[in-house]
């Protein structure tokens, strides 16, 4: 058994720190408290709920440069987008704070009476993290969770607990309810299966693999537990002959190195169309050999190491020696390093081609025509994201509406705003996350008929 988890700097491998792992009996007592800590938070005036979120992400901004360092120190992450990133959990809190008191039910025309609507808070959730964006995907859950009126219980990824565990020391200076958010660092099988399992957790928000999200779905089926699910990607960027080939091959390689390429909605997919396929390549190697990885703390660095040894081992797999492509360079050394890779001449159906790497490594396929193209994007399991780069608008609208993806960008490689919905099609997960409705899906609707008559 498990009793700590040691965190490690991936870009020196030096220890960080270690963080006790929480037991199945000690989450049994976080429920527990939390379920005694939501009843007071619910109770509270909506004003009042969404003045303690607003005081919470002052407290997140006041904290910034500190949460982006040990982001840096812990995942791996560079300087610019851990700062990108503990902003982002400071405007998640600000937004689920405005939708407090915009949380409304509805009156609906009957006879004999009338008939209205609450959207009542569930109770206890719990939210599940992964290690790719420690901080802002936490949030994704924490921050409407914690405005529609419940109380979150929050497990880490193990490689990555000391953000999360400093945002919960922010939330209790910020003068919410003790208990109310509390952080369960420990293995998924232990900690995670844990609130799985828990009757007192009335829903679970997963963002990991598809493997793992599963199994988490298969468990919270014995109770009927809600649950959200992000899940894997293997995302295209579709490059017609009449798009800027230019524009489009030089922010080919940010589309899938962002964050060493552990991002679900990488673009590591790149489909071309065949009269411009070798043009497409001639552009695109001066790019990926352009892109800087090195010492995340840097401020010039583009991109930063691999998570863990695990995972460098699994994305070398991926890679066979002396396979065609596109190669960047990577820091020799300590750290878990991989450079920045685009492979050729690959059959459309290799497991490169179709499974997420989660890495710095990228496919070029060529396509014959609109069909072809979407046919290509379609020929994968997962269905999360993708880019569609055409002049041509008609075509863009028809692509966007073929491809089964839950978030397209075109001409562009956007895919997460926190105040629009994020999620996937497929075996990419269940239910969207951010946007207008995030604090509705934390919600039961209660439905209540007054009659006139009595």
């Amino acid at each position: 058994m498990i009793h700590e988890h040691r965190v490690l700097n991936p870009a020196t491998e030096e220890l960080v720190a270690t963080v006790p792992a929480t037991s199945a009996a000690e989450v049994s007592t976080a429920v527990a408290r939390a379920a005694e800590a939501q009843r007071t938070w619910a109770a509270l005036a909506p004003a009042d709920r969404a003045r303690l979120l607003r005081r919470f992400a002052v407290l997140v901004d006041d904290h910034g440069e500190r949460l982006a360092r040990l982001e840096v120190t812990e995942a791996g992450h560079t300087l610019g987008n851990a700062r990108w990133e503990a902003a982002n959990v400071r405007d998640l809190l600000d937004y689920a704070a405005g939708g407090v008191e915009r949380l409304t039910g509805r009156q609906i025309p009957v006879p004999g009476g009338i008939d209205i609507t609450f959207l009542e808070p569930l109770g206890v959730v719990g939210v599940i993290a992964p290690w790719n964006f420690p901080m802002p995907i936490a949030a994704w859950g924490v921050a409407p969770a914690l405005a529609a009126g419940n109380a979150v219980l929050l497990k880490p990824a193990e490689t990555t607990p000391l953000t999360a565990q400093y945002l919960a020391r922010l939330a209790l200076e910020a003068g919410l309810p003790e208990h109310l958010f509390q952080v369960l660092p420990g293995a998924g099988d232990v900690t995670g299966r844990a609130l799985v399992e828990h009757p007192g957790v009335a829903k679970i928000v997963f963002t990991g693999s598809t493997r793992v999200g599963k199994e988490i779905m298969a468990g919270c089926a014995d109770r009927v537990k809600r649950l959200t699910l992000e899940l894997g990607g293997k995302s295209p960027n579709i490059v017609f002959a009449d798009a800027d080939i230019e524009t489009a091959a030089a922010t080919a390689p940010m589309s899938f190195l962002d964050n060493a390429g552990q991002d679900c909605c990488a673009r590591t997919r790149i489909l071309v169309q065949r009269s411009v396929y070798d043009r497409f390549l001639e552009l695109l190697v001066p790019a990926v050999a352009s892109v800087v990885v090195g010492d995340p703390s840097d401020e010039k660095t583009q991109m930063g190491p691999l998570i863990s040894l695990a995972q460098l081992e699994r994305v070398r797999g991926f890679v066979p020696d002396g396979a065609d492509g596109i190669r960047g360079s990577a820091p020799t050394g300590p750290g878990f390093w991989f450079p920045p890779t685009v492979l050729t001449g690959v059959a459309p159906d290799a497991p490169v081609a179709t499974e997420e790497v989660f890495g710095p490594v990228a496919v070029v396929l060529p396509f014959e025509d609109e069909e072809d193209a979407v046919r290509l994007a379609d020929a994968t399991e997962h269905g999360l994201a993708g880019s569609v780069w055409t002049r041509d608008v008609g075509r863009a609208l028809r692509v966007s509406r073929a491809v089964r993806a839950g978030n397209l960008s075109v001409n562009s490689h956007s895919a997460v705003r926190y105040w629009t919905p994020f999620g996937g099609y497929k075996q990419s997960g269940l239910g969207r996350e951010l946007g207008p409705d995030a604090l509705a899906a934390f919600t039961e609707t209660k439905n209540v008929f007054i009659s006139a008559e009595a």
